[in-house]
């Protein structure tokens, strides 16, 4: 480490090359950043991904003085930065709390022209452009916004002030949360290569938004100074969905793009989407190989973007057109700049050498201070001969110098590189972990009688099961009722935002517990509901889904706890009164420890209390009519009317004695909820019958 006096003088340097380079273009009203543009129409537009990277320099040199921070003078100056950054992310949010009316008709529609507008006025914050006159649907920019807001909410910033903010980000949680299935134009803002205005289904927007959904459940948007009225909720089995189409398309980006250097930002900083790492790197290993070059990365194989042939009056070129931008296509020194933080991030020293010193050879000296450019182009009179030989022509700058984007990610690297800031400290919420490989995760499975009569039936084969009514007083449900509680998640009338629409939950979250009022609540997995599943019916398939149901909870398991499964077995299984060998069968696997290669612990459910994942449901609180400790009038009728029977309408958590049996919650949060995540911890209590 550098000795005081030269950090500092160091620290101010960078501090003058972030003034020179970003935060000069600041709004000084809205605290947006103009996009430098040569285009006409598009002076003083503020795209939100641009923004959202441009800003993360300002961020990380706050840290870092505030780290070296000596005087008064670097305070002052660490405080500044951190506003600055406060004041951009609140722009923005001001920005898209404009278009929630588009947020509200989305969720239903998922239509192109109900997407939030990707780039606003930097002096108004309203939009720019029409709805259908550019590709505004970019899940990939929503979703880095939300990433950089649970990160910087975790290193202590400020953000978010209102709980009417807090349900409005609730509901970006819910507009990105199905990116896995909905088709957008991608980080390029082109959708389909040939740039028709087809959106296409792309790994880098599904892997953003599988590290923002991540990154922002059960993060509390007020920081340590928050309650669980600001707690944002996300279902896991979205994030596993996104998950699982995202590593089926790796290292391919879309339908079109073979690879695409813009998954550079999912394998690694800023989303670190990618868990596997034999697939990191074959990502990283095929955008080098076909996309690298003296200059930078390529975006993407026939990019014609900014090329000397390229026809500034013609947005769209037919797939036959695209062959003449072979082996010419831009380079961009702004990848060599994610190569380099990559290499920080995974301890690659020969990754970082490397890159850093090609991309120095690249960096444009003004005034003794070194800029980045946006790309490098083969000029017109080179073409033909970089056709014959690709990669022999000296290319030169084109685009914008500096590019706000590359001379943010420039000046991260370096402040890694020279040691004033750790990848912890850009990654408090330890996204980079992701990778590292996880303890074996333990199913506990529980298994209940519809009644005294199945109970005796399956007790005469030294199966020992308890009933519904004797678990009292565990509530145990449908997963049907969890998806409609789950619905008045977000909902707030002063926004006219209705909350979640969608009433699916996946097993992932009917495999935990949850907590409300003095009630501990188990809900049964939906693929297991005879009532809205006839396949249930048959009794072989259903001890088929129910072993695929363990596996799948082994694979996909990322919550803190144990996964716990409960089924129920009904009268109408009973084949002459006696469990059918399908059931037993299953039971005798289960008692054995493993079942289809799982680790797998039985028991009653009280004995899995202190165990298993509990979530506590308090966003059914009377939040909006002021009253916090009360139960959601609408919700309490739903409740009772499931339960049959009343429902207190208290939010305190109190903890009762039954006849039968105490309950005790364990708590499973840490002492600032939300701000220290923890990727997974299997506990191992003394209670458990299996260990």
């Amino acid at each position: 480490m550098q000795n005081r006096s030269n950090s500092t003088v160091r620290l101010d340097y960078y501090q003058r090359l972030v003034y020179k380079t970003i935060l000069i273009h600041q709004n000084p009203v809205t605290g947006l950043l103009p996009t430098a543009t040569s285009h006409p129409s598009c002076v003083n537009h503020a795209w939100v991904r641009d923004n959202l990277y441009s800003i993360m320099a300002v961020w990380a040199l706050a840290m870092a003085y505030k780290k070296n921070a000596d005087f008064d003078e670097d305070r002052a100056k660490a405080y500044e930065l951190e506003q600055s950054c406060v004041k951009m992310m609140r722009g923005l949010l001001v920005a898209m709390l404009q278009q929630k009316d588009k947020i509200e008709s989305f969720k239903e529609s998922q239509s192109t022209s109900d997407a939030i507008h990707a780039k606003f006025s930097a002096s108004t914050m309203l939009p720019v452009v029409g709805d259908n006159e550019w590709g505004h649907l970019q899940l990939d920019a929503t979703s880095l916004f939300l990433l950089v807001l649970a990160q910087m909410t975790a290193s202590g910033l400020q953000i978010i002030f209102t709980l009417d903010e807090v349900a409005f980000i609730q509901n970006l949680v819910f507009y990105i949360e199905s990116a896995y299935c909905i088709p957008d134009y991608g980080i390029w803002e082109r959708g389909d290569k040939t740039n028709h205005g087809l959106p296409e289904l792309n790994a880098s927007s599904i892997g953003m938004a599988k590290a923002a959904l991540e990154a922002m459940n059960e993060l509390d948007l007020f920081g340590g100074k928050g309650g669980p009225s600001s707690v944002i909720h996300v279902l896991p089995d979205e994030i596993q969905k996104c998950h699982a189409v995202l590593e089926s398309m790796l290292p391919r980006e879309s339908n079109s793009k073979e690879v695409d250097a813009s998954l550079l930002s999912i394998i690694s900083f800023p989303a670190f989407a990618v868990e596997n790492p034999s697939l990191i790197q074959r990502t990283r290993d095929e955008i080098i190989e076909k996309l690298g070059g003296r200059y930078g990365c390529k975006r993407f194989l026939r990019d014609g973007h900014k090329t000397a042939i390229e026809d500034p009056n013609r947005l769209y070129y037919e797939p036959s057109e695209l062959k003449a931008f072979e082996n010419i296509e831009c380079e961009w020194p702004l990848f060599f700049c994610y190569l380099v933080i990559d290499g920080v991030f995974s301890d690659d020293h020969q990754m970082v050498t490397e890159y850093s010193g090609r991309l120095d050879s690249l960096l444009v000296e003004v005034d003794d201070m070194l800029f980045v450019p946006e790309m490098y182009a083969v000029p017109s009179h080179l073409v033909e001969a970089e056709y014959r030989q690709p990669h022999s022509q000296d290319r030169v700058v084109a685009g914008g110098c500096p590019f706000m984007w590359s001379q943010s990610l420039y000046i991260v690297g370096k402040l890694l590189q020279e040691g004033f800031i750790v990848p912890s400290e850009l990654d408090p919420l330890n996204r980079r972990l992701s990778m590292w490989k996880k303890p074996d995760i333990v199913v506990q499975i529980v298994v209940l009688a519809e009644d005294e009569k199945v109970q005796e039936r399956m007790a005469q084969y030294d199966i020992h099961i308890e009933t519904i009514s004797q678990v009292s007083p565990i509530e145990v449900q449908s997963a049907e009722t969890l998806g409609n509680l789950y619905s008045y998640l977000g909902k707030n009338d002063k926004l006219g935002l209705t909350g979640r629409v969608s009433r699916e939950v996946g097993i992932l979250s009917t495999s935990k517990l949850y907590s409300l009022l003095d009630k501990v609540f188990v809900f049964t997995p939906q693929l297991l509901d005879r009532f809205n599943f006839y396949t249930v019916n048959d009794v072989n398939l259903l001890a088929s889904n129910f072993r695929q149901s363990v596996y799948m909870l082994k694979s996909n398991w990322r919550e803190l706890g144990r996964p716990i499964l409960t089924i129920i077995l009904y009268r109408q299984f009973m084949e002459n009164d006696r469990p059918p060998p399908a059931i037993i069968s299953t039971f005798k696997k289960i008692k054995s420890g493993y079942l289809n290669g799982t680790r797998v612990v039985y028991g009653n459910l009280s004995d899995f209390l202190s165990t298993s994942c509990i979530t506590n449901l308090s966003f059914l609180a009377n939040i909006e009519q002021g009253m916090p400790d009360q139960l959601n009038p609408m919700v309490r009728s739903f409740l009772e009317r499931q339960l049959s029977k009343p429902f207190s309408s208290s939010l305190t958590l109190r903890r009762q004695s039954s006849s039968k049996r105490k309950i005790s919650v364990r708590s499973r949060k840490s002492a600032i909820t939300g701000i220290i995540k923890r990727t997974r911890s299997i506990q191992i209590d003394q209670y458990d019958p299996g260990m």
